[in-house]
């Protein structure tokens, strides 16, 4: 009997920890059944690089939403950009995070005329157009890249949502903007082993820290969908659900009856 009553205590304790946010805002059916062009319509192979305004361009221009990332400069400027280092992009081993804004700007990406553009540009650009979902790169334990983006975010008059694998990011907007959408990104990120540690990569794959933030979606892989978290989010708890990424319709047509929004690249939708 105590045994019982002590899995019950734990099983209770695991469905706490994973739970999404209730009761869920109305306003997250705005990026229900939507398909996001990840990092814009881009193609790196034909000039068109990923985050870069002309990708941006082309998906509003073909009405898709677009999924972004955002980081910080050393002066604090909020850029959009994926990676933590400019070696993959702009072919210069260093941290984005170790560069002003100015000094950015000498740097091309993948060797076109393209630059790394500023958030407020990419907003103007895209005027409400098409939805956005906002990644926030949080490799820190500071929040300050929340609180420069949100003062970015708060004066758009157009449709956006947040997200991050980092759940402080989540948990600062849960306690401050509240009325914005947030969603808890993961995936199996013990296959292989993320940064961040076994211990860490283990939680945000399972959810635990789902406490903290209390998402609104869960972002996850597409090729991950058996963990036992993201099917209780799915299906018990009914969790609005985005698969991350889609690179082919084959993988479009196994994630149909798995995912409410799909955020894709190297094909079109």
């Amino acid at each position: 009997m105590k045994f019982v009553i002590i899995l019950l205590i734990i099983i209770i304790f695991y469905f706490y920890t994973i739970a999404p946010r209730f009761p869920r805002r109305k306003s997250v059916k705005l990026f229900c059944n939507r398909n996001f062009a990840h990092r814009g319509l881009f193609n790196n192979l034909e000039n068109v690089p990923e985050n870069s305004m002309v990708a941006f361009k082309n998906a509003v221009d073909a009405g898709y939403g677009i999924e972004l990332d955002v980081q910080l400069t050393k002066d604090d400027k909020v850029v959009v950009f994926h990676d933590d280092t400019l070696s993959r992009i702009c072919q210069i081993d260093l941290l984005v995070r170790e560069k002003t804004y100015e000094e950015l700007q000498k740097l091309s990406l993948i060797q076109t005329q393209n630059k790394i553009p500023l958030l407020s540009d990419v907003l103007k650009l895209v005027d409400g157009k098409i939805p956005l979902l906002v990644e926030i790169k949080l490799p820190v334990s500071s929040t300050k890249t929340c609180i420069l983006v949100d003062e970015i975010l708060s004066t758009y008059e157009g449709d956006y949502c947040i997200e991050s694998f980092n759940s402080l990011a989540l948990l600062w907007y849960r306690r401050h903007r509240p009325q914005v959408i947030r969603g808890q990104l993961s995936g199996g990120l013990t296959k292989p082993m993320a940064p961040g540690g076994i211990l860490l990569c283990f939680i945000i794959e399972y959810l635990i820290s789902n406490f903290l933030g209390r998402p609104d979606f869960i972002s996850y892989s597409h090729r991950h969908t058996s963990n036992l978290s993201f099917k209780i989010n799915k299906y018990i708890f009914r969790a609005p659900t985005m698969a991350w990424t889609i690179d082919s319709e084959l993988a479009y047509s196994k994630a149909l009856e798995k995912f409410d929004s799909f955020i894709f690249e190297g094909f079109i939708i």
